[in-house]
């Protein structure tokens, strides 16, 4: 598993200490819930042509799927070798990729046959996982968000994540939405909304009343990570490890 930080382990409330008042904190509300699978420990989330695709962690037990949102049937399926822990996902034109935890060692599946394509590494560990249509990025548990090339998956930059000046790390499951990245501040119920230029977070989204059981899981695990955005309907979907349902939210401004 990865190293746990006590301090935020207990508060399956917690906002990130960095929140202050100067940063506005959302709200959401559940548009519509669909079934999730309670095995799928959920590592990387994404909506593309109708479908979700996700990916799950764990030693032996870690894959890739292509999932039917209505109805949370597992519709394809491809296991990863079981000396990897599976980690963030994303789609690049007619590909997936995905990371690994601490093997550094990210592989290249064919997105309609999950055919394994290449394999490519990267220094340090592997987390979250999106694209802004140019690069893709990358977490890796720390503050920094990295930058790659989508050909040769070389870094080509990085960017800090703060709020008012304050570093925050244990960014997790990543996505881009309206031009900000959205990242799920792993052990809790947070999502920072960030902007890709400067690393600054914009925003918290609050979404500790979702899952009243999220964390309460076997070793505490069942937290919440997955974001997924439907950009041609505006459709923000979010769950969590183990979770049994997946939801579409809609975020709401706090009074």
């Amino acid at each position: 598993m990865k190293k746990i930080y006590a301090q935020a382990l207990l508060l399956s409330t917690f906002l990130p200490a960095a929140a202050s008042a100067a940063l506005p904190t959302y709200d959401f509300k559940v548009v519509r819930s669909y079934p999730h699978d309670t095995q799928a420990f959920t590592e990387g989330l994404l909506y593309r042509d109708g479908f979700l695709y996700e990916s799950t962690g764990l030693n032996g037990k870690s894959s890739i799927r292509k999932v039917n949102l209505e109805t949370g049937k597992v519709l394809q399926s491809k296991d990863i070798p079981p000396q990897y822990f599976g980690e963030g996902l994303t789609a690049w034109g007619d590909t997936l990729v995905g990371l690994t935890w601490q093997t550094q060692t990210g592989f290249v599946f064919d997105l309609k046959t999950f055919e394994f394509k290449s394999q490519f590494a990267y220094p340090g560990e592997g987390w979250g996982l999106t694209q802004n249509g140019k690069e893709l990025i990358m977490s890796d548990g720390s503050a920094t968000l990295r930058f790659l090339d989508p050909k040769t998956f070389l870094e080509v930059r990085r960017v800090k994540v703060t709020a008012d000046g304050i570093a925050v790390d244990q960014l997790n499951e990543l996505e881009v939405v309206e031009g900000e990245i959205y990242a799920n501040i792993w052990h809790t119920n947070t999502i920072a909304r960030i902007d890709p230029a400067t690393g600054k977070i914009v925003g918290w989204i609050d979404f500790s009343k979702l899952y009243p059981d999220a964390g309460k899981g076997p070793n505490g695990e069942n937290v919440m990570n997955g974001i997924a955005y439907d950009a041609d309907k505006k459709r923000l979907f979010v769950t969590g490890k183990l979770w049994p349902k997946i939801y579409e939210v809609k975020v709401t401004r706090r009074p």
